[in-house]
């Protein structure tokens, strides 16, 4: 696929992931590879990936997600009908990957070196920034190798118990549970969204481009 395609229509994949197939470990190295190619902040490259495979962690790691999955779920029927309505698919398949992630034949989660909780916005957006772009970068990767991912932070509301059950050091910041699974079917389409002129505004505030 060219890279506007590849841009346009790598998504969260969740109820057409195949539960059943299992993923080759070298494809899970080599997308790791390109991953670290993402920029950094300072270029210090503190990133750290965690691939879980064994069952029993992941059945625990479900299980604190399914735990964070329910408080969300029940917030979500709070929404007013319009805003249910708007989300009700993306529930649907959220509530899938809730049910069967002990069941997806690989976990990825991805952290970094550091904690920015006391610190300011700069030190957030310095940290976050040096790892999300590569978490990313990992899930187009997938793609281009026939595998799918869902990017997934709900596990964070327990990311103390997480990090005792992993053995994930205090220094180090959780920053995204990527269930990764071949997927079914052969393509995908891009996202229904609204035109980027809406949300984009030009050199102040709500003002649009004349």
């Amino acid at each position: 696929m060219n890279t506007e395609e590849l841009l346009t229509t790598t998504r969260s994949v969740r109820k057409r992931m195949d539960l059943a197939r299992s993923v080759d470990y070298a494809i899970i190295e080599r997308c790791l590879e390109i991953a670290i190619q993402a920029p950094s902040g300072s270029n210090q490259q503190k990133w750290h990936w965690l691939v879980i495979t064994d069952p029993d962690k992941k059945r625990a790691v479900a299980d604190l997600y399914r735990k964070s999955f329910d408080h969300y779920l029940v917030r979500s029927q709070d929404r007013d009908g319009v805003e249910r309505a708007r989300q009700s698919q993306m529930l649907d398949s959220a509530v899938f990957l809730a049910e069967h992630m002990h069941e997806v034949p690989v976990l990825v989660l991805a952290c970094i070196e550091g904690r920015v909780e006391d610190k300011g916005v700069a030190a957030q957006a310095s940290l976050y920034g040096s790892i999300l772009p590569a978490a990313w970068s990992f899930m187009l990767a997938l793609r281009l190798h026939g595998v799918g991912a869902a990017w997934t932070t709900l596990h964070l509301v327990y990311e103390r118990e997480t990090a005792a059950l992993l053995g994930i050091p205090e220094n180090v910041t959780q920053a995204v549970l990527l269930p990764v699974a071949h997927y079914r079917g052969d393509s995908f389409k891009p996202a229904a969204r609204e035109s980027a002129r809406t949300c984009t505004y030009w050199n102040n505030w709500g003002e649009n481009r004349s």
